[in-house]
């Protein structure tokens, strides 16, 4: 089966035009076992699925993702769309997804410019499940100046906590996930779980990268993750023009000084009505006084 059009979380959105067609690979986000706790009791408990996809670009292979499995497609498109591979979803015709041998076949319209060069080195990142960079995406960083259509409000961003916090996800039922999500002010876009953060934040560009300008702008967005703010996060973030990235947890040095660079405002330690704004205040505004 075949997906041309994906389905978008909240009202209808218009896709972009001459979309690739997408397989809908379904696979089990969990799996029962038996464990055996502190009393020596046996009880059944819902663990993450993990399974690796191997990406094939035009009969090339290129990379293996180590994922849950929950959208593979938008995945690999916005792997391909952060590793800057492809300028656009219209040079890609098809993407198919078979979990029997896991692997993801893309066929592209018109082929990869300059593969041999822009695959050639790799950069192993800090990402769970061992994330990794091309170098030239590096090279290209000092371009990237991220713009915000207006700043977030504090009590915009609470009510971001306060959302997340009430997803029904993978994590409250198995653990073991990290979750990722787009939002425009306050309204919850797209929320993803992964066994990476860096494969939930690339599903995510894959599937903005489907819609329509409204949702494919960045600069009216809000990214979060229940990750580390690595530099890594941070360039995905900058590349999608998104100006605020909040984390519950904390931001490593890199991701510091790259924030800094590119103009993103870093929200970290986030949890009901604390947090910790590390670059860019001047991009969130206080208005709710805490006693």
């Amino acid at each position: 089966m075949w997906l041309h059009e994906p389905t978008a979380f909240g009202a209808a959105l218009a896709p972009v035009g001459c979309p690739p067609r997408l397989s809908q690979a379904a696979a089990p986000l969990t799996r029962a076992v038996e464990v055996i706790n502190e009393f020596g009791e046996r009880r059944t408990i819902h663990i993450p699925a993990e399974r690796g996809l191997t990406v094939y670009v035009d009969k090339r292979e290129l990379v293996t993702l180590m994922t849950l499995g929950a959208h593979p497609e938008w995945l690999v498109l916005g792997y391909l769309r952060n590793q800057r591979l492809l300028d656009g979803p219209e040079q890609v015709e098809s993407i198919t997804v078979d979990w029997d041998v896991g692997a993801a076949a893309v066929r592209t319209r018109g082929g990869v410019a300059d593969w041999a060069e822009r695959t050639a080195q790799r950069i192993v990142t800090t990402g769970c499940g061992q994330g990794s960079m091309f170098g030239s995406l590096m090279e290209q960083l000092a371009s990237v100046r991220v713009q915000a259509a207006e700043p977030l409000r504090q009590s915009q961003l609470y009510a971001i906590l306060r959302t997340v916090r009430e997803q029904d996800s993978v994590y409250k039922q198995a653990g073991s996930v990290h979750g990722c999500a787009l939002f425009r002010g306050e309204e919850l876009l797209l929320f993803v779980e992964d066994v990476g953060r860096h494969n939930a934040v690339d599903t995510i560009a894959g599937w903005t990268w489907l819609q329509g300008e409204q949702v494919l702008r960045g600069d009216d967005k809000v990214f979060y993750t229940t990750g580390r703010l690595t530099s890594e996060m941070i360039i995905k973030a900058a590349q999608m023009g998104i100006p605020v990235v909040v984390s519950r947890s904390g931001i490593t040095q890199m991701g510091l000084e790259v924030a800094q660079q590119v103009g993103v405002c870093a929200i970290g330690r986030a949890t009901h009505t604390r947090f910790l704004c590390y670059t860019h205040p001047h991009r969130l505004v206080w208005d709710t006084p805490l006693s």
